[in-house]
């Protein structure tokens, strides 16, 4: 098997850990890695109140379980309620003003996240599908982690 260093990329303001090297020949096989996963947890809200829909804190300990047992969950957590909520903000001039609730006017609020690591799209929406989150008039946004490996 021969090999044969990859022509390099223009410079990136994110160095590389390694070196990337192209093999010729066959290739040992190898598993794709997983990908992880953020499951933001969304309800709706009206006149500024939550809309419930419907799903008990024992629905959510039960999907909760089920992500561990299956191996999947690697982290998450539900937030307070959105009184205890405080936003920063940095003006041009450094100044930093600070207010207490969220900073815009909203139709949804987060309630929580779950972090799962799983091996494509696919398996991340049955997930998010199956979370109680997603029932009635709540919703569940699937959003890929970005892995990004910076040297400091």
């Amino acid at each position: 098997m021969k090999f044969r260093p990859e022509k390099p990329d223009p410079p990136c303001r994110y160095p590389r850990a390694s070196t990337v090297v192209m093999l010729y020949g066959e290739a040992p096989h190898r598993e794709e890695p997983n990908v992880k996963y953020m499951l933001l947890f969304m309800s709706p809200m009206v006149d500024g109140e939550v809309v419930g829909n419907g799903c008990s804190f024992e629905d959510w300990i039960r999907y909760d379980r089920e992500m561990k047992d299956a191996g999947v969950w690697v982290s998450g957590h539900p937030l307070q309620d959105l009184t205890t909520c405080t936003t920063v903000q940095v003006g041009p001039d450094g100044d930093r003003t600070i207010t207490d609730g969220p900073f815009a006017e909203t139709r949804e609020l987060l309630g929580g996240y779950d972090i799962i690591d799983v091996p494509d799209l696919d398996a991340a929406l049955d997930w998010a599908a199956r979370s109680p989150g997603a029932v009635g008039t709540g919703s569940v946004q699937v959003r890929p982690i970005a892995e990004i490996d910076v040297q400091v």
